[in-house]
């Protein structure tokens, strides 16, 4: 059967566990399609599928060409419904050549501005919170993705006086209207959620610009938002709170360096960052989004096959989300809590199994849904 929707998706696997992940990933989103065009439960996503170009660019193409993708890759990219990424980062290529060079030069020129990091406790998976044994825990860090502590603002100088005289000078840039879209966007999101509440982060009592206009934004534009609560918290005090009180979190709501730090915080409490999802969002469109596991490329371990995909097959399923695919995103969500309260887990997060394990139970436990759709439809 021809699929009704056929997704345009560019994958760029990248460096190390990068290339395990993608791999099971694309697994995954495969088998989901397959299944989509016979599972009469699927009623408007009954037939879609993906249609694949994967892109060699990352560290090991660094080493051949002296650049980290193709001079001419953004304008491919255009092209796509989606990017698929996995991770960047190898002993070959300074960091912040690497980053720049690939996965920032991809979400700064399609302004990516919204980047969305769910903090999911997956049945199964030991928390070090205790409150996570009796309570249900679920939020989500909504950092601001294209300015900020990220800009790539400042420079190195006065190296020529000698050494131990040079100075580097890194600016953080803040506008009105990158904040704006990004407050409103977590408003918005909130307004989607059980708890319609909205956690602004800020350090405004040490740095006056650039925090003050944050806050004085969001206070704005909260009152465009009656229905949804707010706070405002500094970055300090809330990494505290998503330890101790965890519980008052839904959208948290910061700018790229506290939310890129309050994320990985959120997702180690939730078991290992092997989990974490996340979604570079251009909202408005005009160009594709990029989805990527944000646990790095983790050198380590990778070529051993022991890599947790879940991450991964979780940014998936934002990426389904964002496809139109609703259903199919909580089919694969529910796919992954029912391996993962059976026990079917990667070593970084107690269990045994190995990457093909987990993503061959992930595809098993579609398989079970879908007969049970076939059989209750």
């Amino acid at each position: 059967m021809r699929a009704q929707k056929c997704f345009r998706i560019a994958a760029i696997p990248a460096d190390g566990v990068g290339k395990e992940v993608i791999a099971a990933g694309r697994r995954v989103l495969d088998a989901l399609a397959d299944q989509s065009g016979r599972n009469p439960a699927g009623g408007a996503e009954s037939s879609f599928g993906f249609e694949w170009r994967e892109f060699p660019w990352g560290s090991e193409y660094y080493a051949a060409h002296g650049r980290m993708m193709d001079p001419e890759g953004l304008d491919v990219l255009r092209g796509f419904d989606a990017i698929y990424f996995g991770a960047v980062g190898w002993e070959n290529v300074p960091d912040h050549v690497s980053l720049w060079g690939l996965r920032l030069n991809i979400t700064q020129n399609f302004d990516q501005w919204a980047n969305v990091r769910p903090v999911t406790f997956l049945p199964g998976i030991e928390s070090p919170l205790r409150k996570a044994d009796r309570m249900p825990l679920d939020w989500v860090v909504v950092r601001e993705n294209s300015e900020g502590e990220y800009a790539g603002l400042g420079g190195r100088n006065l190296s020529g006086r000698g050494p131990g005289n040079e100075v580097a000078v890194q600016t953080a840039l803040f506008t009105e209207k990158g904040c704006e879209r990004i407050i409103r966007f977590a408003f918005d999101l909130a307004r989607t959620r059980p708890v319609r509440k909205v956690s602004s982060v800020t350090k405004s009592n040490a740095q006056q610009y650039g925090s003050v206009l944050w806050d004085d934004v969001f206070k704005r534009v909260a009152a465009d938002y009656p229905d949804v609560g707010t706070e405002s918290v500094l970055v300090d005090a809330m990494s505290a709170k998503f330890v101790l009180h965890p519980e008052d979190l839904s959208v948290v709501v910061a700018s790229n360096l506290f939310a890129d730090i309050l994320s990985d915080l959120g997702s180690a409490l939730a078991g290992s960052l092997g989990l974490a999802a996340s979604a570079n969002l251009n909202p408005e469109r005009r160009f594709p989004s990029m989805f990527e596991p944000v646990h790095g490329s983790a050198p380590d371990i990778a070529g051993r096959g022991i890599c947790n995909p879940v991450g991964a097959i979780l940014s998936a399923a934002l990426m389904l989300d964002h496809l139109g695919l609703p259903a199919a995103a909580r089919r694969l969500e529910a796919a992954v809590a029912a391996v993962t309260a059976a026990g079917i887990r990667t070593r970084d997060v107690g269990g045994s199994s190995d990457t093909e394990e987990v993503t061959n139970a992930v595809i098993e436990a579609l398989r079970l849904t879908e007969l049970s759709g076939s059989v209750s439809g």
